[in-house]
This record gives structure tokens, sequence and C-alpha cells, in this order.
């Protein structure tokens, strides 16, 4: 086996353990994936140490910084604004919560949106949950919400840091966000209001005798909040971005009321479980990306259609991020460009248009297929679980079973309408 395929190893088997080993054995993955993540990079990161080839894992984790520092901005943030809903969930106020998570995703970046709206969202249908209710919240706020702005989603700001124009992905996904929110949210009105006639009288007559009620607090936060956004158009000097983005965090800590926190059960904890395992996948895709960049031709990737169901589909079962890194990686080496050249990436964007949107489209929409597709769809769950006792929240396989059904005949409607 040659030396290339072997450096692979570290890449696949990190993503592989981020996949399965939750559900064959949950705790001792908790206790222990940091130590998985920091040796299988720490096994590559010595290789290109000591192989001459260091300046391509320095920039991996250059670009591990900038990523890392926006989704903890955006979490901290989002973590100091409270936002509270009594009273009876109708389909039409579900529908409209669902659809401000759509657009406010796109801000507060998936995981910012997902921690702001879960907790309100569960509260106020919790008379007549069902699972529905979190598969769908997962399938819009979760996911395909985020796809208008970089900052929206993980693969989109990757894309963004690699030379993609911020406001390209915009022109080029708002037919994709309108049509595929659109259908989500007409289907979901349509089921919640025969669950919603179905909810007995004296559960929603328990509701209407708490009245009805919006709670909020910590909207301050809006202004580090456009602090981050304004230092996202920041490209040098090198990370002086980042540097921004944090002095925001630290803004925000200072003007929130403790209380916000702590009635939010805020804690680092999910964004401290996303660094340590996206520092390992950052350096150890290393030498996946350098491999298909150099194989794409020969594995057979070189049509449109390829790249959208290729990348969806690594993207449903591992993550959308990497899977993002490497078929763009893939689709600018068929041309001959290097994605580590921002000028290549700016030629690509011409050349290869087609190409960007089907993978940028793939890696965000797919996400939504399972719970590991993208990290707030597992943080959702886990708060369902632990806020919904009377209604068992689907597991893995039952989750795919919505996915599947809803999701997946739709985006196949978007490949023969598209691409």
């Amino acid at each position: 086996m040659s030396t290339e395929l072997i450096l692979i190893f570290p890449f696949v088997l990190l993503l592989l353990s981020i996949a399965l080993m939750p559900f064959i054995n949950e705790k001792w993955w908790h206790k222990n994936y940091p130590y998985v993540s920091v040796i299988l990079a720490v096994a590559v990161f010595l290789y290109y140490l000591f192989s001459g080839k260091f300046s391509d894992v320095l920039h991996s984790i250059e670009e591990y910084v900038s990523f890392i520092t926006l989704l903890f901005s955006l979490f901290v943030v989002s973590g100091g604004i409270s936002f509270k809903i009594k009273g009876k969930a109708s389909p039409l106020k579900n529908v409209a919560l669902l659809a401000t998570g759509a657009v406010i995703a796109n801000l507060f970046g998936t995981t910012g949106a997902a921690m702001l709206l879960i907790r309100p969202y569960l509260s106020s249908n919790e008379y007549h949950f069902r699972p529905f209710h979190l598969i769908f919240f997962i399938f819009i706020v979760c996911n395909v919400g985020g796809s208008l702005l970089p900052i929206g989603d993980p693969p989109l700001f990757l894309g963004y840091i690699k030379g993609i124009p911020f406001f390209w992905i915009t022109s080029h996904m708002l037919p994709f966000w309108l049509l595929v929110n659109i259908y989500l949210l007409i289907l979901f009105y349509f089921l919640d209001r025969n669950n919603f006639k179905k909810a007995s009288l004296k559960m929603q007559e328990e509701v209407e005798e708490k009245g009805e009620e919006i709670q909020y607090g910590g909207f301050q936060n809006i202004i580090p909040l456009g602090i981050i956004i304004g230092a996202v158009f920041i490209t040098k000097p090198l990370f002086l971005r980042e540097a921004v983005m944090l002095l925001a965090v630290l803004l925000s800590y200072k003007i929130t009321p403790k209380n916000i926190y702590k009635t939010n059960n805020f804690n680092l904890e999910p964004i401290k479980e996303v660094a340590i395992l996206f520092i390992g996948i950052f350096i150890t895709m290393v030498p996946a990306i350098s491999y298909l960049s150099g194989h794409a031709k020969s594995l057979g990737l070189t049509s449109v259609d390829g790249f959208y169901w290729g990348c969806g589909l690594l993207t449903s079962f591992l993550d959308n991020a990497p899977a993002y890194l490497n078929f763009l990686a893939m689709a600018m080496a068929n041309q001959g460009l290097d994605i580590n050249s921002a000028s290549d990436v700016g030629r690509f964007t011409l050349s290869g248009e087609q190409f960007i949107t089907a993978i940028s489209v793939s890696s965000v929409f797919f996400g939504a297929m399972t719970y590991i597709g993208n990290g707030p769809n597992f943080m959702a769950k886990s708060i369902a679980e632990h806020k919904i006792r009377r209604v068992k929240i689907p597991n893995f396989v039952e989750y795919m079973y919505y996915s599947f059904l809803i999701l997946l005949p739709f985006y196949f409607i978007l490949w023969l309408l598209f691409f």
C-alpha cells in the first residue's frame, strides 16, 4: 500500500469514529473522543513536520482557527440571548418560528440559531409534541436555513476562506434556499394542523389557562453580533478577523446579565466537543485532500451529477465541512487548479460555477439526512430528549426514515431541475 493511502487512514478512522462510536459505546466515546482526535491529528502532523511538507498542514491549521473562532463567537453570542414562548403553539405560529429560524440561521449560523430557538420551540409544543416537530426543526433551522451566507453553515464559510466571494454564495444559493424551505414549511403546516386538531381538549385548555406570552432578553447582543458579521469581511492581516470576533465575544459576555446564561442552561461543552473533533478533522484531512486532488479523474468524478450525489452521500454519513472541502478540491483538480490558491479559486468561480453550486447545495442540504450530517442536529436531539419526556425521540434509523421519505425525493427534483 502506498504512503498516500496509509496517510488517509487517520482521517477515515476519525470520521468513522465520529459516526459510529456514539451508537456503539456512547459513554466510552464521550470520555475518550479528545484522545482519539488528538492522537490521530498528531500522527499526521508529525509526518508533515519531518517530511518537508509542513506548509500544507500549517495552511489547514490557519483555516481551522478561522473556522472555530466563527463558530465559537456565534455560539457564545447566541447563548446571551434569551427567548421564551408561553401559550398555544398553533401550526401557523410554528411555521413562523421555523421560517424565522431559516432566516436568522444565516446570521447566527445554524448552531447559534438552533441553540437560540430549540428550547422555546419545544416548550411551546410540549402538550402536542410529535417526533416530526423535532425532525422539521433539524431540517430547516439546523441545516437548509443557513445556506444564504458564508456564516450560515460551516462548509460555506470554509469556501469563503478559500476565496469564494461572500455574496457569490447568496446569489447562487437563493433559489435553492427558497424552494426547499417553502416545500418544508408547507408540508410541516399540514402535518402540524392535522396533529393539532387531534390534541386533547384538556391539553389545549391547560395551555390556554397559562395565557399567551413571549419573554425575551439579552438583545443588546445585537451589537457584538454586528461586529462579528462585519469582521467576516476582514481578510488581512492574518488573524485580525479572528481577534475582532473574540473581542466581540468578550463584549457580549460583559454586557449580558448572568441570569440569561442560567435561563438558557448555557455552557461551553457543545462547542468544546466541536473544537476538539475538528482540529483532528482539519489536520488528518490534509493527505486526503491531496490524494483526491491528484486522483479525481481516475476515481471517475468528472461530472456535476457525480459531485452532487457524491458530496451528498459523504455529507449525510460523515460531516458536511470535510465533505465540502474534499469535493471542492477534486473539482478544481480536474481543471488543473489548486484549492489552496486564492487566485485559482477565483478563476474556478467562473469556470466551475455549476460544480461549486452543486457541492454547496449538497454539503448543506444533505447535512439534514442524518443526525451526524451537521453538528447542530445531534445537539438539538439531545436537548429534546431532556426536555420532552412523554414522547420517544426518533433514534438514528427512525430519523433516516423521515429524511429519506421527505428530503431525498425533493433533492432528486433539484438535481433534475438544476444539475
